[in-house]
């Protein structure tokens, strides 16, 4: 009976002591939460947000911001705290008196270290790193902005000149090589506009421009380069300049392989517009090495050489050179429906070469 009524005191006891303290309801609590920026407005992740009632010489809560620079917390007791900022080292960044956490409010506050009142209280020292920190940020901030309107500005630029307004093309990048005379790419698509007007000394000067402008950077741009060795090559046949027009193709190439086929082709349509048949045949057996699956380099040659064709006075056919009849088949095995299909035929007939009826669907250029 006496162990019984010892039991019952026990668990009395303990019910009391449960009674007296009580833990704390999520509805009873509070929370708080913010942001943490440097005075640059950079976020500051991973730093420790600590709340106390002693004016920050005892953490009673501590949170830490995510990559973010933002931090929260709950189940905060209500009450009036001190909220500090700390780094890895304890140190204090940034710290606020008298914050104030209600049961069932989430409190707001940031850590704005861009603050005016912030910025005061620095030390010489680290005001001076900062003020320079902040001039640069401006200057790059500018400098983005720049970069964002002028890119715009290339895309239109570019548009204009595959639509042939040739004179807006102009006019932009004109603008804009003044503005940012240091770029390549304006210079690139300023000469392309400019021999679009058919101004060609003009635009191999700002070809040049481009490529000496890109070749002295740490990092060269070869597709850039390439580019616009590429349109002077146009350029210089079209000029009748065809020793150096050669040699700006294989500039390209050189800059970029990967598109050999491509400005070996460029240069095959371009000798062929000059009349050239000795460069004709070379670029375009040059550019069939490159990519044998694209047809009009084989139509080209086989143009070329039907020049030196000749004619039998028995049987009044034509008499091609080696490689021609060849060149003419290929094309139509490749492109048996293309744009110069009709004339590659009835070439093929004068020279009496059996022309094939059917020719396996192939990859047009």
């Amino acid at each position: 009976m006496r162990k019984t009524k010892f039991r019952l005191a026990s668990l009395l006891a303990a019910l009391l002591i449960a009674i007296a303290a009580p833990s704390l309801r999520a509805q009873d609590t509070g929370k708080i939460h913010g942001h943490a920026q440097d005075p640059l407005g950079v976020a500051i992740p991973s730093t420790q947000v600590q709340l106390s009632t002693d004016g920050g010489q005892t953490a009673k809560y501590t949170f830490t911001t995510d990559s973010n620079g933002d931090y929260k917390g709950d189940g905060v007791a209500p009450g009036t705290y001190t909220l500090t900022l700390v780094n890895s080292d304890k140190k204090v960044i940034d710290q606020f008196r008298d914050v104030k956490v209600t049961a069932g409010a989430d409190t707001l506050q940031d850590f704005d270290l861009s603050r005016p009142d912030y910025i005061a209280k620095m030390p010489p020292e680290e005001k001076k790193a900062y003020e320079a920190a902040k001039a640069k940020n401006a200057e790059v901030t500018k400098e983005n902005v720049q970069i964002k309107n002028l890119n715009a500005d290339l895309i239109k630029a570019r548009q204009d000149n595959e639509s042939k307004n040739y004179t807006d093309a102009d006019a932009l990048m004109t603008r804009d090589t003044t503005a940012k005379p240091d770029e390549a790419l304006l210079w690139v698509e300023l000469g392309k506009a400019q021999y679009g007007e058919k101004k060609l000394d003009d635009a191999v000067t700002s070809l040049k421009k481009a490529i000496a402008l890109d070749s002295a950077l740490k990092k060269p741009r070869p597709d850039v380069e390439a580019s616009a060795y590429d349109t002077m090559g146009e350029i210089l046949a079209a000029q009748g300049n065809i020793p150096d027009s050669q040699a700006a193709y294989e500039s390209a190439v050189k800059l970029d392989p990967k598109n050999a086929a491509m400005y070996y082709g460029n240069e095959a349509i371009m000798m062929d517009r000059a009349n050239n048949i000795d460069a004709t045949v070379a670029a375009a057996d040059k550019a069939i090495a490159a990519d044998p699956s694209k047809p009009i380099p084989y139509y080209l040659k086989g143009k070329a050489l039907i020049n030196k064709a000749t004619v039998d006075p028995k049987t009044q056919k034509i008499v091609a050179p080696p490689g021609c009849a060849e060149a003419y088949q290929k094309y139509l095995e490749l492109d048996p429906n293309g744009p110069f299909a009709a004339d590659a035929k009835s070439i093929l007939a004068e020279m009496g070469t059996t022309v094939e009826s059917k020719y396996k669907s192939g990859k047009k250029s």
